[in-house]
């Protein structure tokens, strides 16, 4: 026995039901009209019960938004560095294409703005965005595929940036010819880094 007591199975179902709720009410309303209120209504779970395991709706927003940011799995590895950058953005695509992330990404966006909290969530979920396009990159690296010296977070920026425009901004579709693009283009700005040592001699 490792001393602890053991969580009643009861709490851990009213728990993913309220933090199933969050998100759902998130995906619909987005964060400004979030209630407590709401949250128990749709989750069956009474609001003396969310407040004994959440202190405010801030605090029970961060802990939903959080598993966002769970699950990552590992990136792929097809062989070459144009083939992980496919397989990674097709996936980033699809995600930004659910109504889960489109809805509430813009929310927790706004209040990163002026919230600490909700700014340590956001860099998350950034962070899980970039972190499969730096290990694909340092993986190139490795293989001798990009110079070491090249700025991969940079790159990473330049994949993911046009990425976000057409979703939020431009509202254009995410399709295969539009990643190819993306791909030549950052590959292209590799191959035209000062910091190359290849490119170097190739200039003597």
């Amino acid at each position: 026995m490792s001393g602890k007591a053991a969580i009643d199975p009861r709490v851990l179902v009213s728990r993913e039901r309220v933090l199933t709720a969050t998100l759902d009410l998130l995906t619909e309303t987005g964060l400004g009209e979030l209630t407590i209120d709401d949250i128990s209504r749709r989750s069956g779970v009474a609001k003396t019960t969310i407040y004994r395991h959440w202190a405010n709706r801030s605090a029970l927003v961060i802990d939903a938004c959080s598993r966002m940011t769970d699950g990552q799995e590992a990136p792929p590895d097809t062989g070459s560095l144009e083939g992980d950058l496919r397989a990674i953005l097709a996936d980033i695509a699809d995600l930004l294409g659910t109504a889960r992330w489109s809805s509430i990404l813009p929310s927790i966006v706004d209040a990163a703005e002026h919230d600490p909290e909700f700014a340590g969530i956001h860099s998350r979920i950034q962070h899980g965005h970039a972190a499969p396009l730096r290990a694909a990159l340092d993986r190139a690296a490795l293989r001798g595929q990009i110079p070491p010296a090249a700025d991969r977070n940079a790159i990473a920026a330049a994949l993911l940036g046009p990425l976000f425009y057409r979703r939020w901004f431009s509202r254009e579709q995410i399709d295969a010819e539009f990643m190819e693009m993306i791909i030549r283009n950052a590959l292209a700005v590799l191959h035209r880094d000062p910091r190359n040592p290849k490119r170097k001699q190739a200039a003597k």
